[in-house]
């Protein structure tokens, strides 16, 4: 019985390194269109005026990096999936060369607390293994006075037939896409964590899967 759950663990961490290293290859052709439809501008629009310290969890293979303003003192960025961080380590070389890139999973931050001005969030609380956890983790990190900025797909509350879809397709859904749950209620997690959501919109993601296509965005005090 022991082999057989040290032969089954290992061919599971293969078949996850081996997604891992799947995903990170086909992800931004992936998100292009989405990414040229809405999501950029979104970005662009959530993290205009941000300035300090700022950490954004999950940072992917770096697609926010070109919102951050001159007003940005301090860039961290932290990126778990091995396969996905190496992209993010190129991309942070060549346009953002100051920034920090670490491994740390959203959940178990290296940092005091009150540390930072704002973190950001985005398109990733959807992967968490629990998001609750891992925004107790972001709102330990952030300054009284400090503010978490998101983007993130969620459940389509307002449709329950494509609300009913994304249930039953999550459990496989999950094992192509890195974890991705396609239902989270992930403002009522923000809130449920301890913060304030000041701005929350919407919206649609143009151009993205029909059940990844519901979205939030805005932003929260810590509270």
């Amino acid at each position: 019985m022991t082999e057989s759950r040290a032969l089954a663990a290992q061919l599971d961490d293969a078949y996850t390194l081996a997604m891992s290293w799947l995903l990170a290859r086909v992800y931004d052709r992936m998100m292009a269109a989405p990414e040229e439809a809405c999501l950029r501008t979104w970005r662009a629009e959530l993290l205009t005026g941000v300035s300090g310290e700022v950490l954004e969890v999950g940072a992917g293979t770096g697609a926010s990096l070109a919102a951050y303003g001159a007003g940005v003192t301090r860039l961290v960025l932290t990126e778990p999936d091995p396969a996905m961080r190496a992209r993010l380590d190129a991309a942070v070389a060549s346009a953002r060369p100051r920034a920090t890139v670490l491994a740390a999973p959203a959940h178990a931050l290296p940092f005091a607390d009150a540390s930072f001005d704002v973190v950001a969030s985005f398109l990733v609380l959807c992967s968490v293994a629990d998001a609750s956890a891992a925004l107790c983790e972001l709102r330990r990190v952030l300054r009284p006075t400090g503010r978490l900025v998101f983007l993130e797909h969620v459940a389509a509350q307002a449709n329950p037939r494509r609300l009913a879809w994304q249930h039953r397709v999550t459990p496989l859904w999950r094992l192509a896409a890195g974890n991705c749950h396609l239902a989270r209620d992930t403002a009522a997690a923000i809130e449920g964590a301890g913060f304030v959501i000041e701005e929350l919109r919407r919206e649609s993601i143009r151009k993205a899967m029909p059940l990844a296509r519901p979205s939030i965005r805005g932003w929260a005090r810590r509270g």
